[in-house]
């Protein structure tokens, strides 16, 4: 009989019921990878273009309405991806983003410029839908 009496009878490993694997703590998004997740959501038809209204300006959000009504990275794909996400800062307050995104067997390019703002806070200034889709590389 086991001396145990926090296992019931006949249980042999020592893991508790109820206990969750520690976790490794998720890494805060950068501005532009948090961006490239926003807009995919919108340009594949799972977010409408408002969503994005008080995180564009200049002519980015018309840019969004123009592109969101066709879905473009969302035609013929379950839940598109975005494969990897790369910014660059040209000037201070200034993000140059590129993503690759996995739309089922296709991978699209989507390019996209930050701005941050007096209030410290950034906002899209310019969107950019790569032309030619191309074969996803598995």
């Amino acid at each position: 009989m086991s001396t145990d009496r926090t296992r019931p009878a006949g249980r042999r490993d020592r893991s508790r019921p109820g206990t969750v694997p520690a976790q490794r703590p998720r890494l805060p998004l950068r501005p532009h990878q948090w961006f490239a997740e926003r807009l995919l959501a919108v340009l594949s038809g799972q977010r409408p273009v408002h969503w994005m209204l008080g995180h564009t300006i200049g002519e980015a959000y018309d840019q969004l309405a123009e592109l969101a009504p066709d879905a473009p990275l969302g035609a013929g794909c379950r839940r598109p991806a975005v494969r990897t996400c790369h910014g660059t800062q040209p000037a201070t307050g200034v993000v140059e983003a590129f993503a690759s995104i996995a739309t089922g067997g296709q991978v699209r390019a989507m390019a996209f410029r930050l701005e941050q703002g007096p209030d410290l806070r950034w906002r899209c200034a310019a969107i950019d839908l790569g032309g030619e889709r191309l074969p996803a590389v598995r």
